[in-house]
């Protein structure tokens, strides 16, 4: 486990694999509550699109507690981000801060292997034992 400092709170990784395209790509998940209620959601396949050029998005099933995570965040290129519309976005480009979003963990890949999708494409999001 690697501890850090992320937005002023000890982060402690928890490993993830996105499995798509015959792809496994790394990533982690970090411990704050929206992250750990994603967590209790897993292994899960989701539907993920583009959206504007700047990520991949899927909504899933049950919404995450956002109780005790910050009002927003203000996501780097490669982190994996959630809304309160029920949305998980996997970022591969800049947006700047949003209201009503989290930052959930990171993927430990080249993220440019999200752009381009121009029809859905389905993620397993797995626990890593």
């Amino acid at each position: 486990m690697n501890l850090f400092k992320k937005d002023e709170h000890l982060m402690t990784d928890r490993p993830i694999r996105l499995k798509f395209n015959g792809r496994t790509v790394p990533a982690v998940l970090y411990d704050n509550p929206a992250a750990n209620s994603l967590y209790t959601q897993l292994p899960a396949t989701l539907l993920f699109s583009d959206y504007g050029r700047q990520e991949v998005n899927a909504r899933i099933p049950r919404k995450l507690t956002m109780k005790g995570m910050p009002e927003g965040c203000d996501p780097e290129i490669g982190d994996i981000g959630y809304n309160v519309a029920g949305v998980v976005v996997l970022h591969y480009s800049k947006i700047g801060y949003f209201k009503g979003t989290a930052v959930l963990g990171h993927i430990d890949a080249d993220v440019s292997i999200f752009q381009g999708w121009d029809k859905p494409v389905e993620v397993s999001i797995d626990p890593v034992a």
